[in-house]
C-alpha cells in the first residue's frame, strides 16, 4: 500500500478529487478556502467580545477546522512516511540555473534551505522576508475576501466574478513577484 501512495500521481487525478470535493461543498452550501480558518480560529478563542468582526456563530465552520487540521495531520504524514529521505523537487535545467544565477543552490528537498534552513532563519534578511511576506499574505487573503484556494477553486466552480478578478490579480502578482521583486531580492 506504502508502494501505491509513494508512486507519482496524474494531474487529472487531483482534478477529479477537486471536482468532486467541490461538488459535494456547492451541494451542502459551503464555500472552500483556508484563510477563513483564521477567522474562525479568532472567533472560538474569544475574540469576538472585542472585535465586532470575530463575533459569528463559528461553531458552523467546524468543519472547515477539520480540514485544516487533516492538511497538517496529512502533510506531516506524507513527510515523515511517504517521503524518501533524498527527495528532491523536480525542476527544468532552466529554472536551476535561473536560481543558481539568484544564489539558490539545486534543490536538495522540498524547500529552498537558502531560507528554511535554521541558519538561514536566523539572518535579519531571511527573517524580514519571511515576517513581511507573511504579514502580506494575511492581510491580502482578507482583502481579496479569501486566498488562492478559496478564488480559484470554490470561487471559479461558484462562477463568482470577483474571484475571476482575484485570480488574474494572483497571477499578475505572481508575475512581478517572479520577474521583478523577487530578483530584486536575491539578485
Amino acid at each position: 500500500m506504502i508502494e501505491f501512495l509513494k508512486q507519482p500521481w496524474s494531474w487529472w487525478f487531483s482534478g477529479i478529487v477537486i471536482s468532486a470535493i467541490m461538488f459535494v461543498l456547492i451541494f451542502f452550501g459551503k464555500s472552500f478556502g483556508f484563510s477563513a480558518n483564521l477567522r474562525t480560529i479568532c472567533a472560538a478563542s474569544g475574540a469576538g467580545k472585542k472585535v465586532k468582526f470575530f463575533n459569528f456563530d463559528w461553531k458552523k465552520q467546524i468543519w472547515n477546522l477539520v480540514f485544516l487540521v487533516g492538511a497538517i495531520l496529512g502533510g506531516f504524514i506524507a513527510k515523515e512516511f511517504l517521503t524518501d529521505a533524498d527527495y528532491a523537487v523536480a525542476i527544468s535545467e532552466s529554472t536551476i540555473e535561473d536560481l543558481k544565477a539568484l544564489g539558490f543552490a539545486r534543490p536538495e528537498s522540498i524547500q529552498p534551505k537558502e531560507l528554511f534552513d535554521m541558519e538561514s532563519l536566523f539572518s535579519l534578511k531571511t527573517f524580514l522576508i519571511l515576517a513581511i511576506g507573511g504579514a502580506f499574505v494575511g492581510f491580502g487573503a482578507r482583502y481579496a475576501g479569501g486566498c488562492t484556494s478559496g478564488h480559484a477553486i470554490s470561487g471559479i466552480s461558484d462562477l463568482q466574478i470577483p474571484s475571476f478578478i482575484a485570480v488574474i490579480g494572483f497571477f499578475i502578482g505572481g508575475l512581478i513577484m517572479t520577474f521583478f521583486i523577487f530578483p530584486l531580492l536575491f539578485g
